[in-house]
């Protein structure tokens, strides 16, 4: 019995097909909302585009500030980091990522873990802050 791997497609587009499309041709495949956000914003994703490769090109990181930038097939497979408002975070572009923003994969709040209570808090613990 052969285990195969499924292909990626996005809504019946495979993944060269997907790297061959413009970014406002790409927008057509969209939802209303991330479809008005690249057509505002497609000289901003395709500038961000260019820099990337050029940096590629020569070994060095990509970092951005830029949360709002939609994903488009072209970013596939570039390992690029996103700033969260106190560190960059290393991610790398998937297929399943297309037409989310950057700031989705960098969360800018850290998960809340409760421990015991501190001195002070409880009246057990009232006598001790004092002394």
């Amino acid at each position: 019995m052969e285990i195969r791997k499924k292909e990626f497609t996005y809504k019946g587009l495979g993944l060269e097909e997907l790297k061959k499309l413009d970014v406002r041709e790409f927008a057509k495949y969209l939802t209303s909302r991330q479809r008005r956000t690249i057509l505002r914003q497609f000289q901003k994703i395709e500038t961000f585009i260019n820099r990337a490769k050029e940096k590629q090109k020569k070994d060095k990181r990509i970092r951005t500030h830029q949360r709002d930038l939609i994903v488009v097939p072209s970013m596939i497979g570039m390992k690029i980091s996103i700033y969260n408002g106190n560190t960059f975070i290393p991610i790398e572009i998937t297929g399943e990522m297309l037409g989310h923003k950057f700031g989705e994969f960098a969360p800018t709040r850290n998960k809340v873990k409760h421990s015991s209570a501190g001195v002070g808090a409880t009246k057990g613990t009232r006598a001790k802050s004092k002394k």
